[in-house]
């Protein structure tokens, strides 16, 4: 698609301003909740409007909307950083699955979707207003500014939260994942835009718990290494449900890791995910899957005897799986699989996402 021709003081495409990943948050800052969504910066000039992407594509059409919103509560003129979200309204919380669902080639599935599972825009940074190119202000002013510009913006657009105090840092980040959200922003008080570099700090949580290794997929690379395995935990049935995977590993890794799964091949039929056992809608792999988030990805898989734990870091729960790839953290020999359920995970005090976007 291209580009709006736009007449801005800071005009698309433009690649948004990016956070390294830090243990604690740090002192002295800017904190804003981390919101799990599309990173987007909207231009508005008067009845034209984009809503670019972290990779510099349009997401406009995916979103009427987001653009209906921008028009009716933006200024004329300005472009602002933000994140465009999609709330579960029945708990209260962000649906990041829901949101993936949005980007869609067919207009008429995308006009439907809009309607049945609207986005909201969160704003939270301007990068120009009117005439002006706001890039080399400060945070801290960009941040006034924002403020003002949107005081009477209504939803689906918002202003996210902000603080300069550590401690309602601190409980925000404990609390605000009971709505979905994925951690802090920290930001400095005079720091200036600076597109795709790693100037702010982001803090996430991070956790780990045992895993059945219940199956692997190949790497595309070649047929005899391991691209991810499968990840399993038992649920209150005593039945393994799939929980995601982990496949960040060395290439000498993933032929070592070939290796030793062989000697845990089994069948279908003596397998926990057996094909003639599933049910529409149990959440366990299955055969010839299709990814509606990767279009033509295999999602089949060889099984593998439920007999080995691994301990893997993840950040967070979205319903019954991991919400990102897991991480390999070590072995674990000494669990048994049946030990591995979900009563080991930890799961965030739940928060109501619209006391979030309030500010409350």
């Amino acid at each position: 698609m291209d580009t709006v021709p736009m007449e801005l003081p800071v005009n698309p495409p433009v690649k948004p301003m990016l956070a390294k990943a830090v243990a604690d948050i740090p002192p002295g800052q800017v904190y804003e909740p981390k919101w799990d969504g599309f990173r987007s910066i909207v231009f508005r000039d008067g009845a034209e409007v984009e809503i670019g992407s972290r990779n510099e594509k349009p997401m406009t059409r995916y979103f009427p909307e987001v653009v209906e919103a921008v028009l009716a509560n933006f200024p004329q003129r300005a472009v602002v950083d933000g994140e465009v979200i999609v709330a579960d309204t029945a708990r209260n919380t962000l649906d990041f699955e829901a949101l993936q669902q949005r980007i869609h080639p067919a207009a008429s599935r995308i006009k439907l979707l809009s309607e049945t599972t609207p986005a909201s825009f969160v704003a939270f940074d301007l990068l120009a207003l009117g005439d002006e190119d706001l890039t080399e202000r400060p945070f801290a002013e960009r941040r006034a500014m924002l403020e003002r510009c949107l005081a009477d913006a209504s939803p689906p657009v918002h202003v996210t939260p902000a603080t300069d105090n550590l401690d309602t840092a601190r409980r925000w980040f404990a609390e605000f994942e009971g709505a979905g959200l994925d951690g802090l922003i920290a930001k400095a008080a005079d720091l200036t835009y600076q597109p795709d570099k790693r100037v702010m700090t982001k803090i996430k949580h991070k956790r780990t718990a045992d895993c059945v290794v219940a199956g692997y997929r190949v790497h595309k690379s070649a047929d005899n290494r391991i691209g991810s395995l499968l990840l399993g935990l038992y649920n209150d049935e005593g039945v393994l449900a799939s929980v995601g995977v982990i496949g960040a590993f060395p290439v000498a890794v993933r032929e070592e890791l070939f290796e030793r799964m062989q000697g845990y091949v089994t069948t279908f039929d003596a397998h926990p995910w057996n094909w003639a056992a599933h049910e529409q809608g149990e959440r366990t792999p299955r055969r010839n899957e299709q990814s509606r988030w990767n279009a033509g990805k295999d999602l089949s898989f060889t099984p593998l005897r439920p007999e080995l734990v691994v301990e893997v870091r993840y950040d967070y729960m979205e319903g019954e799986r991991f919400r990102h790839t897991a991480q390999f953290e070590r072995w674990r020999p000494d669990r048994e699989p049946r030990s591995c359920t979900y009563d080991q995970l930890e799961r965030p005090v739940r928060f109501n996402l619209a006391d979030v976007l309030s500010g409350g």
